[in-house]
């Protein structure tokens, strides 16, 4: 199985702890961490933003990826959200064996 990390924005701690609990729930990641106090600076509809995030940190299988990002998309706040996959080519074996058993199939 193929398996991959997924970075999500929120806008708060409260909106990011209850998309990674229900992605965690619904078996669509086996992990999210919640990273607060992160600072973005982003172009949005003409304007350079500024704003304070928080980061969710997501691990996953690949072959999951689009039913995540459509979960997140119907969870959140933003009208476009940040869902951007990174693919794991490396880990320790007992953990992307946990892993593996935390997924979907």
């Amino acid at each position: 199985m193929d398996y991959s990390v997924v970075f999500v924005t929120a806008p708060d701690e409260e909106e990011a702890a209850r998309i990674a609990r229900i992605v965690v729930e619904e078996r669509l990641a086996a992990c999210v961490n919640i990273v607060k106090g992160i600072r973005s600076v982003y172009r949005w509809k003409g304007k350079v933003e500024d704003e304070h995030e928080v980061l969710l940190v997501v691990k996953t299988g690949r072959h999951l990826f689009d039913a995540l990002e459509k979960r997140v998309k119907e969870l959140h706040s933003y009208s476009v959200p940040e869902v951007i996959s990174i693919p794991i080519t490396e880990g320790s074996a007992e953990y992307l064996e946990w892993l593996a058993h935390e997924l979907r199939d």
